[in-house]
């Protein structure tokens, strides 16, 4: 496809988006399974859902453009994802895996993020209301999901990830590291 436009560019990244998309409805339900904590299971098969609206969402915008979705592979998608199934491989603690497992969660959500409010801006200006609407409702979903595991990450699963650490047969204790005040 030539990017002769901005019209083509946003085509071309939502094409992008939507192989990512797709790519993630495969994706998650293998993260779910790998996960340990009920909470974060259950973030992911929500999220599930979510993704599944969000392609049709994503399937009305290419309607009302009369393009097909098809035709782009997603290869920054295709990288991630493929980070996270070296995860699903790794042996080790359980609640340090599941803090693994949140930190590519993580790299998916903030590429998504960045993506979605790249072509929310593309349809503002091409005067596509109603996709930039769409569009931005995806880009929320994908900031509560974001926010969703930072907060599991923080109050749960980094908490028992650390504990891990004392739990270590035979290992050495870790000096815990100073607290410095941030600055204002």
């Amino acid at each position: 496809m030539s990017l002769d436009s901005l019209h083509d560019l946003y085509v071309s990244e939502l094409k992008d988006l939507y192989n990512a998309e797709n790519q993630l409805l495969k994706a998650l339900p293998r993260m779910a399974k790998a996960a340990t904590a009920p909470e974060l299971k259950a973030a992911f098969t929500e999220h599930l859902g979510v993704t599944r609206n969000q392609v049709e969402r994503l399937d009305q915008i290419f309607a009302e453009l009369g393009v097909s979705p098809k035709g782009k592979k997603c290869k920054a998608m295709e990288g991630l994802v493929e980070e996270g199934k070296e995860l699903l491989g790794e042996d080790g603690n359980p609640s340090v895996l599941d803090a693994a497992l949140i930190a590519a969660a993580q790299r998916v959500e903030h590429y998504e993020m960045a993506g979605y409010g790249c072509v929310r801006t593309f349809a503002n200006l091409l005067g596509y209301e109603d996709a930039a609407a769409l569009l931005q409702e995806t880009l929320d979903e994908e900031g509560e999901a974001d926010k969703r595991l930072t907060e599991l990450a923080e109050t749960v699963i980094n908490a028992e990830a650390e504990d891990a650490d004392d739990e270590r047969v035979g290992a050495a204790p870790r000096p815990k590291p100073k607290r410095v005040p941030a600055k204002k």
